[in-house]
């Protein structure tokens, strides 16, 4: 597919996606694509979202108002911030309709504030797990979630929507390693509706462990360009 287009990307991705849920009993409605777009150009959102793609994640906050802006016009599309959270971006965020990847006490702090400071109903948020408890990674060990999702749901400003990860395992460990946040979004959020985790390499893997949204970039938009990132604040 290197000299595919957009659309034919989509339409290979989706059936792609489909087979796998089907695959693994499930609806093939169950699983929606995340489009992983950035440093992408609007242009290049704009086709995906022609071919049918309505999920769009976003790692720097000043380039997804950019793109919510050039691509407002566009019914039904929904913005997810997959990139990491921190208080100088926070009010940029709080933009966005669900964020994924909220690691921290102190980063769902900031995005309460700063969506207290805009107003509007509570923000969808998504409680990143850190598998493998790595010291350097975003997220709460597994441990964690269940005291970290109390205190987190006292925030009126925020509403937990379910799990985030990015397990760093070897393949092999792959189907565990999904399964253990599948088991414990069932454990500590059993009415939560998403469980965010596979990607292209791997997306699969995480259907057949109950993903509910699998973020896809390469796949879908082939190599990435290679723009410098916005700079975001710290």
């Amino acid at each position: 597919m290197s000299g595919a287009t957009i659309a034919e990307r989509v339409a290979e991705l989706q059936t792609a996606v489909r087979a796998a849920a089907v695959a693994a009993g499930r609806a093939p409605d169950d699983v929606r694509i995340v489009a992983a777009s950035k440093t992408w150009p609007a242009s290049a959102l704009r086709e995906a979202w022609a071919a049918g793609i309505r999920d769009f994640g976003e790692n720097y906050a000043a380039e997804m108002l950019e793109k919510m802006a050039a691509l407002a016009d566009l019914p039904g599309i929904t913005w997810h911030f997959i990139g990491r959270v921190q208080r100088g971006n926070a009010k940029a965020i709080v933009r966005a309709d669900v964020v994924h990847g909220v690691g921290s006490r102190s980063q769902a702090e900031a995005l309460a504030k700063a969506r207290r400071a805009a107003g509007g109903p509570p923000l969808p948020i998504l409680l990143q797990v850190n598998v493998a408890d790595e010291d350097t990674k975003n997220g709460f060990g597994v441990d964690d979630v269940a005291a970290a999702a109390r205190d987190i749901a006292a925030l009126p400003e925020l509403e937990i929507r379910g799990l985030m990860a990015m397990p760093d395992v070897d393949d092999a460990a792959l189907p565990a390693a999904f399964a253990r946040v599948r088991r414990l979004r069932d454990e500590v959020g059993p009415a939560w509706p998403m469980l965010s985790m596979g990607m292209s390499g791997d997306f699969d893997v995480a259907i057949a462990a109950g993903a509910t949204h699998v973020r896809i970039g390469t796949r879908l938009f082939g190599t990435r360009p290679m723009t410098p990132a916005p700079e975001e604040p710290t």
